[in-house]
């Protein structure tokens, strides 16, 4: 066998190797060589400095190599890394006292993990075990990760070709105000109406094993969705109607990121489990499953089993402790409202310049805006939401578009709890001139 060689030195054969040997997992990569990233911004190979409006995987809430992070990382590197699974270190302990600190009660028990996919297969597993049922039933709209439990529970993609899912498996409509299919006498969506409805048909599918239902509290690989307040609430009465349990993914909305420590908040309600990732580790795989001593205590009782190789890991338990920190200390939840609010004035003189922005929603720095063909008709051009996103990248600004059947195009936009106003500027100004730009060559 032969020797491995050292990394390529030009970019034609960095391209020629990724070409080569790297499986595509979502489409095509990016093409640009990114070098190192701080604070909101990337810097490519090529001396190009691009703002991350999406905090790279939806994650770095704190931007990109944050000094109290790499300090931690440095620290605790060189002390504990990992262990086996079944040991305890003081940073495990400690973030997890810390975390059900930040949550209402009966919320006191966690499950450190890795991934939200991870946590997510573990809230299932713990629901399907507490409940001795098997149904799930979630959003059409849902992305809750790509692992076997977690993949048959989203809906926005990813379900063909691979076969069937577990059985049990349910979706029902997600509440979208923008585009509502039930609709009230003055054409808003009538909420009330179509979940009565899509309960009324997973009754008559269930076969009486109704486990739990998994939801995000805003809909973000849907297209930012944000059920109306009240939606939550009536919800969790349908669920305790059937003795299901409620499993909020607060993967993206949780830890400040909506202008609250966790978007549930805001309606009220307090779930049986909930998971968060993504935001916990401010970009390194940390995740965490959080639920009531009760339901610890049954599922443990039943011999609940959910070993993995980096479970309660201290390495990043000690990160999850330093982002709390931070978080905390730097009130970022009252920032991502402030500059949350000032971001969605920059979206709204956007719309007022560009008939194309059909709608902009979310909460706090995860906002979305949809591009439509027609104001009056809500007509989508995935073409027109492609070409934004290219231009975005020419001038230098990161986005994420979710484009699925009957969107034109729904920017994610999810900058670092850090940022300044003046990088929020400056990638409104981006967006504004894409958009221009890009109507310019339809």
């Amino acid at each position: 066998m032969a020797a491995p060689t050292t990394a390529p030195s030009s970019a034609e054969a960095f391209w020629a190797d990724a070409d080569r040997h790297l499986v595509r997992y979502g489409g095509e990569f990016t093409r640009e060589i990114i070098d190192r990233a701080a604070g909101s911004f990337l810097h490519t190979a090529d001396g190009r400095k691009i703002l991350d409006f999406t905090s790279g995987q939806m994650s770095a809430i704190l931007g990109h190599s944050h000094p109290e992070i790499v300090e931690t990382v440095r620290r605790q590197i060189g002390t504990l890394d990992h262990l086996f699974s079944g040991m305890l270190s003081r940073p495990v302990v400690d973030l997890a006292r810390r975390l059900t600190e930040t949550l209402p009660a009966p919320l006191e028990k966690a499950l450190l993990l890795t991934t939200g996919a991870e946590s997510n297969e573990a809230a299932i597993r713990l629901a399907k075990l507490v409940t001795g049922k098997h149904e799930i039933v979630s959003f059409a709209r849902s992305w809750h990760g790509m692992t076997a439990a977690a993949a048959a529970a989203t809906y926005s993609a990813g379900r063909k070709g691979y076969g069937p899912a577990a059985p049990g498996n349910f979706a029902i409509p997600a509440p979208n105000t923008y585009r509502p299919d039930f609709t009230a006498p003055d054409g808003s969506l009538d909420w009330r109406r179509q979940l009565d409805f899509a309960f009324d048909l997973i009754d008559a599918q269930s076969v009486g094993s109704l486990a739990a239902f998994l939801a995000e509290p805003i809909l973000s690989s849907g297209g930012i969705i944000e059920p109306p307040l009240g939606y939550f609430a009536a919800l969790q009465e349908k669920c305790r109607e059937r003795g299901m349990l409620l499993i909020l993914d607060e993967a993206q909305t949780g830890l400040c990121r909506t202008g609250t420590w966790y978007a549930f908040e805001r309606d009220g309600v307090v779930p049986d489990l909930l998971t968060v990732s993504k935001t916990l580790g401010a970009g390194l795989p940390l995740a965490a499953v959080l639920t009531t001593a009760e339901i610890e205590e049954t599922a443990h009782e039943r011999g609940f089993l959910f070993f993995t190789t980096h479970v309660s890991d201290p390495l990043v338990a000690a990160v999850g402790t330093t982002v709390l920190d931070v978080l905390q200390r730097d009130r970022l939840d009252e920032r991502a409202r402030e500059l949350g609010a000032f971001l969605r004035r920059g979206l709204t003189d956007i719309a007022a310049r560009h008939e194309v922005v059909g709608d902009i929603r979310g909460r706090g720095l995860l906002a979305g805006l949809e591009l439509v063909v027609d104001r009056e008709t809500k007509e989508s051009s995935d073409r027109l939401g492609a070409l934004v996103t290219k231009r975005c990248l020419d001038l230098g600004l990161h986005t994420n578009i979710v484009q699925l059947k009957g969107m034109g195009g729904v920017f994610r936009i999810a900058p670092p709890l850090t940022a300044t106003e003046d990088e929020l500027s400056l990638g409104l100004a981006i967006l504004d001139e894409a958009i221009g730009d890009a109507r310019a060559t339809l």
